[in-house]
């Protein structure tokens, strides 16, 4: 119960009360040299929080982040927003590079594959702190990630993750061995010593033993659900969030083709045959961001480890199903829901697709299925979900794609987050990360004279546009 210290100098956010305790927690283990794992819920802040950790103990040496590659995009743009003059770079991809890296301090990012990769060129760095992000990552000890993530040297190491540990003995100790070495003894000891109180659960295991093992973990583990008592009240009713992701190589290649060759068109033709080449460039780039499957139209095609966004897309998923909450996922194109549902089907997520041509009956049963927690991934192709439909129960909405119209996408927003809404609705807006979809994004945050005559008319504004200024817009900017 301790007044919780001021906010560290450099931070550009005010911290809710909970994340202000959560920081105090995390700089307190941290400077022991203890570690810790924030297992917050989802949309609860933990990298505000520990980017705020990051600036309080102001270390010469740099912050290491790790984490899965489609969340790359996102800490970048969060640090600068909430760290501004922080240095941030990522140590990903050809032509990566330490160099300097230990005299600028601030953040290098990475990802679990490259730190695999690439561990003994991380060990090789004095870093100030060490954070494993989405760490049920890591939660296999023995797999070569894990092994890895252990070899590279820190004065301290937090662990984040959305999803809990405390049901899965080795998984828990998986992380807390890592953020607190030696803290648990060996796994095989810890297992037989409280297996009891986790395995036995069909009595709801040994009260005892659930205790004892509650007592050790307590101190090491922070974790606030949405549902404790207190934290909803600082929550605002609607958050919304851009998820940057960066395409696959397969993806940038399509798109610098398309590219290339549409804009020689563009230039040679006039009027109306050049104003259809730019409504087709602008449609044929957007399903290149969602998919590659679904520019190429395949059928039954491979349709994981192709697409940033999908990849993205999966870990939500996997975050808010383990939390029992519920999501909509909105495309404008119903080949992309499609493709979405059949890769869902694949993963044995349970999930139901409603589109234009859905019959009334057929979209009244859907909507009763979603509502009655039966079904907790909800497909929808966008224009058909525009009127009457009562979502009430999805915490979550995700835009796989953009409609470039604030008023319809604010729509479709809506059908989860309406009065008789209980809980706080994350709104996420998948964005692919260099494309001409991060530049009319920023327009629309912008909010310039071209934002409006795009809202106004939509998308035809844009063929208005003269070559140089279309060539700007989507070309493929390369991240650093």
């Amino acid at each position: 119960g301790e007044a919780a210290q001021p906010p560290p100098p450099g931070l550009a956010a005010t911290l809710r009360d909970y994340q202000a305790r959560g920081l105090d927690w995390l700089d307190l283990m941290t400077s022991l040299g203890l570690g810790g794992c924030l297992a917050d819920d989802m949309g609860l802040g933990k990298t505000v929080t520990l980017i705020a950790l990051h600036l309080r103990r102001a270390r010469p040496e740099p912050t290491l982040v790790v984490c899965p590659a489609s969340l790359l995009g996102n800490w970048q743009r969060e640090i600068v927003r909430f760290a501004p003059g922080t240095p941030v770079r990522r140590f990903h991809g050809a032509g990566r590079s330490l160099d300097g890296a230990d005299t600028a301090g601030g953040f290098v990012l990475t990802t679990y594959g490259t730190m695999r990769s690439s561990a003994e060129t991380l060990a090789g760095t004095a870093w100030g702190l060490v954070v494993a992000d989405e760490a049920q990552h890591v939660k296999n000890p023995f797999s070569a990630t894990a092994r890895a993530l252990r070899t590279i040297p820190a004065p301290a190491r937090v662990a984040l993750t959305g999803t809990p540990v405390e049901n899965n003995l080795s998984e828990l100790w998986a992380l807390l061995d890592w953020t607190t070495p030696g803290l648990l003894g060996p796994l095989k000891a810890f297992r037989s010593r409280h297996a009891r109180a986790v395995e036995g659960s069909e009595t709801l295991g040994d009260g005892e033993a659930v205790e004892r093992l509650a007592r050790l973990v307590r101190p090491f583990l922070l974790r606030r659900r949405k549902s404790d008592p207190g934290i909803v009240p600082e929550l605002p009713p609607k958050t919304e969030s851009d998820h940057p992701v960066a395409l696959t190589r397969e993806q940038a290649a399509l798109y610098e083709a398309v590219v290339r060759e549409t804009m020689a068109r563009v230039e040679a033709a006039e009027g109306i045959a050049r104003r259809g080449l730019i409504m087709s460039l602008l449609t044929s780039l957007k399903q290149i961001c969602n998919h590659p499957a679904q520019f190429l139209k395949e059928e039954r095609a491979r349709l994981s480890g192709r697409s940033g966004k999908l990849a993205l897309l999966d870990e939500l998923l996997d975050t808010i199903l383990a939390e029992q909450g519920a999501v909509l996922v909105f495309t404008q194109y119903v080949a992309m829901a499609r493709l979405i549902t059949a890769h869902l089907a694949a993963r044995a997520v349970p999930c139901q697709l409603l589109h234009g041509s859905t019959p009334i009956a057929e979209r009244e049963r859907m909507v009763d299925r979603f509502q009655d927690g039966e079904v907790p991934v909800f497909v929808l192709s966008l224009k058909a979900a525009g009127t009457g439909l009562n979502l009430t129960r999805a915490g979550h909405v995700v835009h796989y794609d953009r409609w470039w119209n604030p008023a319809v996408e604010e729509q479709a927003t809506d059908r989860a987050y309406r009065i008789g809404q209980t809980q706080p609705v994350q709104v996420h807006r998948l964005i692919a990360e260099g494309t001409v979809e991060d530049r009319i994004a920023e327009l629309l945050r912008s909010k310039q004279a071209l934002a409006d005559a795009v809202l106004g008319s939509g998308e035809a504004a844009l063929t208005e546009l003269t070559d140089r200024e279309l060539a700007d817009l989507v070309s493929l900017r390369r991240q650093r």
